[in-house]
C-alpha cells in the first residue's frame, strides 16, 4: 500500500547495538519526503552507513521504528525481500557480478525478482545504460570497465528495478578523483528528476548542489538535521563546525 501523504522514509528513535558495550545508533529520528534528497555526513565511524543500511533492512536494529512508503520494517508480516527490491542500493564497491556481462548484471534481478521477460529486461537495461552513458559497453565484463563506469552500471542496475527510493553508501569513496564527477553527474540528474535519495557522502559540493537537507552524525547520533543553507551557513554544533572546517579546507 502506498503512503502518498506521508514521508517516503520515516525513522523514529532507531537504536542499534553491535554488543551490549557498543551502541552504533542512538535514538535516530528523521524522515525523507517523496522526491527529497538528503545527504548524510559525519566523521568516519559515526554510524552513517549503518543508518541507511537499516532503511532497507540490510542491517537489523533493536529499538525504534522505520517505515518505508508506510510499511513498517519491524512488522513480522512485512515481506522484507519484496520491500528491499523496491529500494535501490548503491554501495561503495559496485557489487557487480564479475563473471557476468554488463547486460546480464542489469537483467538478472529484473527477471528473477520482478518476473520480467528477457526482452523486457534487456530493453530496460539498454535504456538505462544509454542514460548513464555506457551503451557501447553492454557486452563487456565489469573488470573491463573503470571504477567510475562500474559505479554507473551499479546505479543503472538499481534503477532497473523501478525503485521508490535510492540509497547511496559512499558511492564515490573508492574511485579515483577523475572518476568521481562522472558518477556524481548521474546522481545530480537523478535528483533533478525527483528521485527520493539518501546519500552518505563526503562530497560537499554534491550536497550544496542538490541536497534539500543535510544530516550530520557523530558517535551514532544525529547531531544536526537541517536544510543545506542553514547547515553550511551556520552549523549549530561545534562538532559540525569542526567537520566542515576540515572537509571544506581541501
Amino acid at each position: 500500500m502506498s503512503n502518498a501523504a506521508g514521508p517516503m522514509i520515516e525513522m523514529a528513535a532507531v537504536s542499534k547495538w553491535y554488543s551490549p558495550q557498543f551502541q552504533v545508533l542512538k535514538d535516530c529520528t528523521t524522515s525523507v519526503a517523496k522526491g527529497e534528497v538528503v545527504v548524510v555526513c559525519g566523521p568516519s565511524g559515526s554510524g552513517k552507513s549503518t543508518l541507511i543500511k537499516c532503511v532497507n533492512a540490510l542491517e537489523p536494529f533493536q529499538a525504534g521504528t522505520i517505515r518505508v512508503d508506510g510499511i513498517n520494517l519491524s512488522d513480522p508480516g512485512t515481506d522484507l525481500p519484496k520491500l528491499r527490491a523496491r529500494i535501490g542500493m548503491v554501495f561503495q564497491h559496485f557489487e557487480l557480478f564479475p563473471h557476468l556481462r554488463i547486460t546480464e548484471n542489469l537483467c538478472l534481478a529484473q527477471e528473477k525478482v520482478l518476473g520480467r521477460s528477457r526482452d523486457e529486461a534487456m530493453a530496460k537495461g539498454k535504456a538505462l545504460l544509454d542514460r548513464v552513458g555506457l551503451s557501447e559497453h553492454a557486452g563487456k565484463f565489469p573488470g573491463q570497465l573503470s571504477g567510475g563506469q562500474q559505479q554507473r552500471v551499479a546505479i543503472a542496475r538499481a534503477l532497473a528495478m523501478d525503485p521508490i527510493a535510492m540509497l547511496f553508501d559512499e558511492p564515490t569513496s573508492a574511485l579515483d578523483p577523475e572518476m568521481i564527477t562522472e558518477v556524481l553527474d548521474v546522481m545530480v540528474e537523478l535528483a533533478r528528476e525527483g528521485m527520493t535519495m539518501m546519500v552518505v557522502t563526503h562530497e560537499m559540493g554534491f550536497a550544496r548542489k542538490v541536497a534539500h537537507r543535510v544530516i550530520f552524525m557523530d558517535r551514532g547520533e544525529i547531531i544536526e538535521d537541517r536544510n543545506k543553507e542553514e547547515f553550511f551557513g551556520s552549523p549549530r554544533s561545534d562538532r559540525a563546525q569542526l567537520f566542515l572546517s576540515k572537509i571544506l579546507a581541501h
